[in-house]
């Protein structure tokens, strides 16, 4: 059975971040970020209410991880 700190973790991961929020952990700007979704090359908000969306803090993640791991590939590191 899951200690009280991991099932924390786990609801955390499934846990939604505000637009603003994105914005801050990918360094990125509005316009960039929805470029980017319609390119398919990052996440797709899920909609909260009638002019709100959000992201699951997961797919940011995966997303900033991948950003990072293609850097380090392309750089030999």
């Amino acid at each position: 059975m899951p200690d009280a700190s991991t099932s924390a973790v786990d609801a955390n991961k499934d846990a939604l971040e505000p637009l603003e929020t994105v914005l801050r952990r990918t360094a990125s700007k509005r316009s960039s970020v929805y470029n980017w979704i319609s390119k398919g090359l990052f996440p797709r908000p899920v909609r909260i209410g009638p002019r709100r969306v959000a992201w699951r803090t997961r797919e940011v993640d995966r997303w900033i991880a991948e950003a990072i791991a293609a850097r380090d590939d392309k750089h030999g590191i």
